[in-house]
């Protein structure tokens, strides 16, 4: 029997749907909403403050999280959404999709470590 790569994406699809759902929209409610309303004192959430915890090990581990999961997730969506809508797909389509959630993973990833090391 041949072995199959699908279990680590859909592990992958499952993580960033579970982020895109739960954090996400807090994340987009907290810093697209309530900070510009002036809901919470923005002096609190300045660059600066947002600098130190991308520049923290942990801050950014939830950062890579907030920012891979999802993208994966959709991706994942896309792939399997052209197969629903009757596109024959291709290991070249499971390129693309999973390539872009890779080099944004990655891009992510080199970003956050060059912060780190700051």
């Amino acid at each position: 029997m041949k072995r199959s790569n699908e279990p680590i994406f859909w592990g992958l699809f499952g993580a960033g749907g579970m982020v895109a759902a739960i954090l996400t929209p807090v994340c987009i409610l907290i810093t697209g909403l309530l900070i510009p309303l002036g809901a919470f004192d923005s002096n609190k959430y300045s660059f600066e403050r947002a600098s130190f915890l991308a520049g923290h090990w942990l801050g950014a581990l939830v950062l890579l999280i907030v920012i891979s999961l999802p993208m994966w997730h959709g991706m994942h969506r896309i792939y399997h959404g052209l197969h629903d809508i009757g596109v024959k797909t291709t290991m070249a389509y499971k390129l693309v999709c999973y390539g872009i959630a890779l080099v944004v993973t990655i891009a992510t990833a080199v970003l956050l470590l060059q912060l780190l090391s700051a």
